[in-house]
């Protein structure tokens, strides 16, 4: 088995280095291919206008006049949270529409759902009023449809597409590339792009956890994000604008002439002017909906303005596209630089919302050392559970460690459950609201068909949600939204960018929405069991101890915490209060899964290994 395993990698090898040495484009094509993009692009603009047509936005207004009190010394900004995906997808039309001058996106994500084609079409539409649009999106999961990057590259030229680490030069990636990828360029290929910008006139810009995709934004009929954005207005922006530039123009950056599979759809079309068209909807009703809210001052105002705050320092950090390159340049590692400082000066509270609990060794040490404080800072997480989470290795790898957050950290854990009792508003087709049973049968089936990594079968049906919001409030003073997701990958591979707010109030509104998530209607409590036969708790727990320190995932199923609903008539209480077992009841380590106990294991014993933690 191990020589079959070998020749394989070995086989793969060969075959990267084969894909590394034919994909190369000449220079020769690249111009070829850039001289066709030009002579293809339109020129001219649908406005004569010296703003460009842009649309007036209360939004932008509020910035500007930021931008106007600000003084080098005193800087003036304002910020709006966008824990709403609608409100989040209206003001990013809004904020399109109103661009005079140039507009600037970054994202992970980037799928031909209907929240990529709108926000596309929104894009191409502000290019061809004359505003210069750049789109940065990573090659890995975003515009699959080379045909598509074909036509967009022709469009206009105020239009211009760039992806992000295309390993082999190609804007697909196949599962064979994929594989090579990680055997002959490890760091490369697993150094992406997470940042998520929408910057206008480098004077206004949202950032956060959003990725361009219906799931972000409330609209999937199935399974959707909770997620948070925020909005910036003020002088923080320029530091936006020139994060932006080094993505743009670092060598990680390809240009549509230079990957090879557009450059050959390029030569072989040749010049072919593009007519742009509006794209088709699954939901054209939600689309005219959502555009007609953009432009509307009294919906802005109720879903946006009215939650605005004026507030003083907002720093945006983003991680450099060197990262990977030079891992001892510690300047490369903004984001994450300062999210380690700001946790290492906690006095009081930590309130830390991430979708994937996998602690790198940084924040391990840190909160070891908070914990060790007397007295220690209280540490509330939010995050998810088996039943909500997409990402099952990665939560194996969160339960692996459920004692050490609980007893070595002091952490206080929440787990989000997949249908819950106030969940945030989305906008799909009612009928696929209602939770059903599902039959016996009906669950096999589903167990059978469902891929390893896909998220686990439930026991009842109906909307679900999943946790994908990063934020972290630190003694309610300061804050943090953005990308992080405060793990390995965070930490040494991708590149990160998230703003940092230093004002009480914006602390409190961040707060408060995220220890809604905690809420006993919302998620289930952690806690450690309640010893029954005290000899054999504590046996457990020793042999639970050494099992976790294994180096793959531990075999012992008896764990040293478990998953608590609250009573009825109970109010919430901290899993440290003596009375806390009275009023809640513990409900098993994977509830809502519909899933056999053994199943659970079986899956995570072989979803990966402790060393692939980093990367998960």
């Amino acid at each position: 088995m191990h020589s079959r395993s070998l020749r394989f990698m070995l086989a793969l090898l060969v075959g990267a280095s084969v894909l590394l040495q034919g994909c190369a484009v000449t220079r020769v094509h690249v111009r070829q291919a850039q001289a066709i993009i030009t002579a293809s692009q339109q020129t001219t603009t649908d406005c004569t206008r010296t703003d460009h047509c842009a649309t007036p936005s209360p939004l932008m207004a509020a910035a500007d006049n930021a931008m106007r009190l600000s003084t080098p010394q005193k800087p003036v900004h304002v910020v709006t949270l966008l824990n709403n995906g609608e409100a989040a997808l209206a003001a990013r039309i809004n904020l399109i529409r109103a661009a005079q001058h140039s507009i600037d996106v970054q994202t992970y994500i980037w799928q031909p759902d209907d929240v990529g084609k709108l926000i596309l079409d929104e894009l191409v539409r502000a290019a061809q009023r004359g505003v210069h649009v750049r789109i940065i999106a990573d090659q890995l999961f975003s515009f699959s449809n080379t045909q598509m990057l074909a036509r967009l590259a022709r469009l206009d030229n105020d239009f211009q597409l760039r992806l992000y680490n295309p390993t082999f030069g190609h804007s697909k990636t196949p599962p064979l590339e994929f594989a090579a990828g990680i055997l002959c360029c490890f760091f490369q290929f697993n150094q992406r792009m997470h940042n998520k910008l929408l910057l206008v006139d480098d004077s206004i810009g949202i950032t956060g956890g959003r990725n361009i995709q219906n799931r972000y934004f409330g609209w999937d009929p199935h399974f959707n994000y909770i997620d948070r954005d925020v909005l910036v207005g003020g002088p923080a922006a320029r530091d936006m604008a020139i994060s932006f530039s080094r993505f743009w123009n670092n060598k990680r950056t390809t240009s549509m002439s230079r990957l090879s599979d557009v450059n050959s759809i390029l030569r072989q079309t040749g010049v072919k002017p593009v007519h742009w068209t509006e794209p088709d909807y699954t939901d054209p009703v939600r689309v005219a909906r959502v555009r007609a809210q953009a432009e509307n001052p009294n919906w802005l105002g109720q879903h946006i303005l009215d939650h605005t705050l004026r507030v003083g320092a907002v720093d945006y950090y983003s991680d450099r596209p060197a990262k990977t390159d030079n891992p001892d340049r510690k300047r490369d590692e903004q984001l994450t630089r300062h999210i380690m400082s700001m946790l290492s000066d906690t006095r009081h509270q930590i309130v830390l919302q991430t979708p994937y609990l996998v602690l790198s060794s940084r924040a391990r040490r840190i909160f070891l050392k908070l914990h060790k404080d007397h007295p220690a800072p209280c540490i509330i997480v939010s995050t998810n559970s088996l039943a909500s989470t997409d990402a099952f290795a990665v939560y194996a790898m969160s339960y692996k460690h459920r004692k050490r957050y609980l007893k070595d950290y002091g952490f206080e854990i929440h787990e989000l459950k997949p249908h819950p009792g106030d969940p945030p508003e989305v906008n799909t087709p009612a009928e696929d609201n209602i939770p059903v049973a599902v039959s016996p049968e009906k669950r096999s089936k589903m167990r059978r068909s469902r891929r390893r990594n896909s998220p686990a079968p439930l026991i009842n049906a109906g909307m679900r949600f999943g946790l994908h919001a990063k934020s972290i409030v630190v003694d309610g003073a300061f804050s943090m939204v953005g990308s992080h997701n405060f793990d390995p990958r965070s930490d040494h591979y991708n590149t990160e960018a998230g703003v940092i707010i230093y004002d009480p109030r914006f602390a409190d509104q961040l707060r408060k929405a995220i220890l809604r998530d905690t809420q006993p209607q919302n998620a289930w409590t952690i806690a450690p069991r309640q010893p029954k036969v005290p000899v054999l708790t504590y046996l457990n727990q020793a042999i639970g101890t050494v099992s976790e320190h294994l180096p793959f995932f531990d075999f012992w199923p008896f764990r040293y915490g478990t998953d608590y609903a609250l009573n009825p008539g109970c109010k919430p209480l901290r899993p440290t209060d003596p009375k806390f077992h009275q009023c809640y009841t513990p409900v098993g380590d994977f509830p809502e899964v519909a899933m056999p106990f053994k199943s659970i294991y079986t899956r995570m014993i072989t979803a990966f290994g402790v060393g692939l933690s980093g990367i998960l």
